[in-house]
Formats: structure tokens, C-alpha cells, sequence
């Protein structure tokens, strides 16, 4: 491979491994505890992507050993049943984890669903209470896209320490999250956004770069410092020439590998972690309620 091409961040292969490591887990703690960890997935009308993913997730729990205990509602549901669900959910001792499929349907509001899931079975990490046990670096939930970035910088000994690191995206579900877990783990983190003044100066003063805004190819090549390591946390959907659908990242992956040192590749890179993280969750939930280690 020439110097000059970025190596792979292999996730979909990190997060096959640790799958494998939860199932061996769960064989091991289910006879002690006398059931398997449950997740509950809810899932509100019939969103095609939505649906695809409720099925890789529960395929996934199938794999490891968790239980499934999702629930699917027709589009017109109303936030009350939904809410009343949650609090059922809350009181099951089968259930170590819920997380609420989004997007929601137009008329329903997710953060209010959010909030009304225990701290303690938020297998999504997006809880107040574990965003600000996150803030004050304590054990909790951790927010699973977040986690998997990290996770995979993790397990191909890319140095944080010390690092300028630079988060493309502000979002609560990944940019805010990861960059306190980035802080956590003693790198200098910039926040850049949609209001960043000279985005592209920015970004190539880091020696860790992750987008994730949700728009295609927005980090181009010239964006990046030769030898970043480079994060893609973008899943979109675009049309080919040809009329196909394929799936790109954040970062226009030709020309972003060949100046990085390392590339996450989309598909097949943060993606298959997020859903790694989940059952992760669900499994330290677990071990929290029945006081394993």
C-alpha cells in the first residue's frame, strides 16, 4: 500500500469481534442471573430505513443472546400510548435497555419520549442524567455513536492524548458527546459547525478529524493534514449517475485517503459500531442491576 493512501479503520470487523466477546459474555452471566439481557427497540411507523434498521438491530441481539422485546406502532399512535409503554418498559425486569427508533412521525416529540425513559435502561446514552454523568466523567451510558468512534481509535492505538482533535457537527446525538469523550481522554478538541468562519483552515490543524453533519462530501481532500487520522460518522443516501442509491460519508473518501493516515470508510466503518455500543449498553446495563462486574 503506498505511503500516500490512508489505511482502513476497519469497523464493520472491530464490531463483528466485539459482538462475539458480548455473546461469550452473556453464556457466561445468564446462568448466574437466570436470563439473557433484554432490549426493547420501539419503532413508530414505517419509515423503510427506520425499519431496516430495527431489523439489523434485532438481528444483532439475536447473534449475542439478547432478548428482544421491541414493539412496532402504526404511524398515528399517540405520544400518550407511547409514553405508557415506556413506563411499562421501565418496570420489566427483562429489560435492560430501551432505546426509541428515530425519526418519530411528525406529530410526536422525541425528547420528551427520551426523558421519560429510566436513566438506568437508556441503551441509547441520550438521557440527560448520563449526558451529565458524561459531563463530569462518572460511569454511565454512553451515547453509542460516540462510544463506537472512540472504540475504534481505541483499538488501533491512535494517541488521543495530547491530539488536536477537530469535530465537524454539534449535534447532541454525536458531536457534543464525543467531544467530552475526546476531553475525557486529554485531547485539545475544536467544535466547528455550519457558522465556522475558514472551515477548511480549521480542519487541516487537526491531527484527528471526524465529520459528522449529515451532508455529503463536505470534508473534501484539501481539508485534511497529511497523516490525520480521519473519522466519517456521515450516512448518506445519494443518487449515482446511473440511477442507483449508494451510501456516502461526510468526507469525499478519494480524495480524504489520499492525504490521511487513517480512514473510516462508509459503509462499513462507525456505522456497524453504533449498533456494537447498543448491545454493549444493554449488556453493562445488565451487569449494573445484578451487580456483575
Amino acid at each position: 500500500m503506498s505511503s500516500q493512501t490512508g489505511s482502513i479503520l476497519d469497523g464493520k470487523t472491530l464490531a463483528q469481534r466485539i459482538q462475539t466477546e458480548l455473546r461469550d459474555r452473556i453464556q457466561t452471566l445468564q446462568p448466574r442471573v437466570g436470563r439473557p439481557p433484554g432490549l426493547a427497540v420501539l419503532m413508530v411507523g414505517d419509515n423503510p430505513a427506520s425499519a431496516a434498521y430495527v431489523r439489523n438491530k434485532e438481528r444483532s441481539c439475536e447473534r449475542v443472546g439478547i432478548a428482544s422485546f421491541g414493539k412496532h406502532f402504526p404511524t398515528q399512535t399517540s405520544q400518550a400510548e407511547l409514553e405508557d409503554t415506556i413506563h411499562q418498559l421501565n418496570e420489566d425486569d427483562r429489560v435492560d435497555g430501551i432505546l426509541v427508533q428515530l425519526p418519530l412521525p411528525a406529530h410526536l416529540e422525541a425528547v420528551p419520549l427520551l426523558y421519560q425513559i429510566h436513566p438506568d435502561k437508556d441503551a441509547d446514552g441520550l438521557h440527560p442524567v448520563n449526558l451529565g454523568r458524561l459531563v463530569r466523567g462518572e460511569p454511565g451510558l454512553r451515547s453509542c455513536t460516540p462510544a463506537g468512534v472512540m472504540k475504534i481509535l481505541s483499538a488501533y492505538d491512535v494517541a488521543i492524548a495530547g491530539k488536536q482533535v477537530v469535530v465537524v457537527g454539534r449535534s447532541i446525538l454525536v458531536g457534543k458527546p464525543l467531544a467530552l469523550m475526546l476531553l475525557e481522554a486529554n485531547a485539545t478538541v475544536t467544535i466547528a459547525h455550519s457558522r465556522t468562519a475558514n472551515l477548511a483552515e480549521v480542519t487541516r490543524s487537526a491531527d484527528i478529524l471526524v465529520a459528522a453533519v449529515g451532508k455529503p462530501d463536505v470534508i473534501t481532500g484539501d481539508m485534511v493534514k497529511p497523516g490525520a487520522v480521519v473519522i466519517d460518522v456521515g450516512i448518506n443516501r445519494v443518487d449515482g449517475p446511473d440511477g442507483q442509491s449508494r451510501l456516502v460519508g461526510d468526507v469525499e473518501y478519494d480524495t480524504a485517503r489520499q492525504v490521511a493516515s487513517l480512514i473510516t470508510p462508509v459503509p462499513g466503518g462507525v456505522g456497524p459500531m453504533t449498533v456494537a455500543m447498543l448491545l454493549e449498553n444493554t449488556v453493562w446495563s445488565y451487569c449494573q442491576r445484578h451487580g456483575l462486574a
